[in-house]
């Protein structure tokens, strides 16, 4: 089977086409991966602020709920005060 000029033309002129497309496949596949590696750090980085975040409102929540801190509130805030024992009343079932 012999290729004529023209069809060994053509078919220079498709491998050039194809090799064409295949550096452009990976000139995108290249441009795409650092794109989506910069997008990476940029979520790595927002998930280490949010979890900083995260602890210190773990924090502020312990101390807010904290014990003596709720009967601090309690007595200054509302005037709650402990029962002495003659105004304790106990209800049996």
């Amino acid at each position: 089977m012999e290729f004529g000029q023209s069809g060994g033309r053509l078919l220079i002129t498709i491998l050039w086409l194809a090799v064409l497309a295949s550096a452009l496949g990976v000139v995108y596949a290249r441009h795409e991966n650092r794109r989506m590696f910069v997008e990476l750090q940029d979520l790595l980085t927002e998930r280490d602020e949010l979890e900083n975040e995260w602890s210190k409102l773990q924090i502020e929540q312990s101390f807010w709920s904290g014990h003596a801190r709720v009967e601090s509130e309690a007595r200054t805030r509302l005037g709650m005060y402990t029962p002495v024992p003659e105004q304790v009343v106990i209800v049996e079932p």
